[in-house]
């Protein structure tokens, strides 16, 4: 069955939720379809405890907090999720809307397209030892759902970046021992991390290797070590219940790139007063749009999305004014959100 739909958002990270909250105070009730198994984007499935510092009004933020807040907030607009799925076509109709169809089949007509999708979907760049992906899920790993299963292993991180330290960081201590490996004694991550796992690795909590890891060892079908060749050359084993793979994320437009949408390297290039893109009706916001001046931040997003809404009213009832109507005030509002009318008489 088609789903008809006023507004389809592409993305459940929060730029994507944002937006379901913008279109919900303008009374337009959006679906939502994402790649991931849970909305939350890169913030759930990338760094969920990781703090952030830039939202307004909250001093520091936890990643999977603010996915939880979002959630919260547009919860008096049902949007509709459908999620563990991709678009894989998007097409525009004669009347000017759009026809969608996902990876798990199902289609929608949608009269407006809002695409939220970060910068893509996201592939971790994978470790290249023959044999490895016979153990991904079971012991290696190249994103962490569930830290304590891992507490009281024998754990190996890969990586020099901030998402490798961040968890070797967090893990030393409930695991059985712990070991960084990176290629070299130059790190990409935060120079207060590299200086704490320093000062971990002389106080004998943990240990780090400049080198590869360059084979695995198993018996009876488990992982139970790897080869790691150091930068002097030499072979050294090491045993591991579990590995950890850190190498970062390559980013990929995937079926986005075949829409007939005007592309700035890897990013939907959009104006500024609708966040149009040059397909009139399929708006972009969040990291994967693309106007001069734009920066990568979750709070321009959010300004993004609430100026795509305003464009889609527009759309949706052409020839009527989109009147500004503020939260704190307006009657309509409260009934929209739910909430009583500070200012009604009792």
């Amino acid at each position: 069955m088609t789903i008809h739909a006023d507004a389809v958002i592409i993305g459940a990270g929060p730029c994507g939720l944002f937006q379901v909250f913008e279109l919900g105070l303008l009374d337009i009730r959006a679906h939502i379809i994402d790649a991931l198994p849970a909305p939350g984007g890169q913030c759930t499935e990338l760094y969920p405890d990781k703090p952030i510092y830039d939202i307004p009004a909250l001093p520091v933020c936890g990643a999977q907090e603010l996915i939880d807040r979002l959630m919260e907030q547009i919860k008096p607009f049902s949007p509709t999720f459908h999620l563990g799925q991709q678009v894989t076509t998007l097409t525009p109709q004669e009347d000017g809307s759009f026809y969608l169809k996902t990876s798990a089949g199902e289609e929608f007509i949608a009269r407006s397209v809002i695409i939220a999708g970060g910068v893509g979907a996201f592939e971790p760049v994978r470790l290249k030892v023959p044999g490895v992906d016979r153990f991904e899920g079971e012991s290696l790993f190249y994103s962490i759902k569930d830290p304590s299963r891992h507490h009281g292993k024998e754990l190996v991180v890969l990586g020099g970046g901030d998402s490798a330290l961040d968890w070797a960081l967090s893990l030393y201590e409930p695991a059985e021992s712990l070991l960084l490996v990176h290629r070299s004694e130059k790190f990409r991550a935060a120079p207060a991390s590299v200086a704490r796992m320093h000062a971990l690795c002389e106080d004998y909590q943990m240990q780090f290797m400049v080198g590869n890891v360059t084979g695995l060892r198993e018996a009876d079908g488990r992982l139970t070590g790897v080869d790691v060749t150091g930068g002097d050359g030499v072979l050294r084993r090491v045993d591991c219940d579990h590995l950890l793979v850190f190498f970062g994320l390559s980013p990929k437009l995937g079926p986005i790139a075949e829409w007939g949408l005007e592309l700035n390297k890897n990013q939907i290039i959009v104006d500024t007063e609708r966040f149009e893109t040059n397909v009139p009706g399929i708006h972009a916001v969040g990291d994967v749009n693309w106007y001069p001046g734009k920066k990568k931040l979750i709070l321009s997003g959010f300004h993004e999305a609430a100026l795509a809404a305003f464009a889609i009213k527009s759309r949706l009832n052409p020839g009527k004014k989109v009147h500004l109507q503020y939260t704190t005030t307006s009657p309509v509002m409260h009934k929209r959100l739910g909430v009583d009318d500070p200012y009604a008489e009792d």
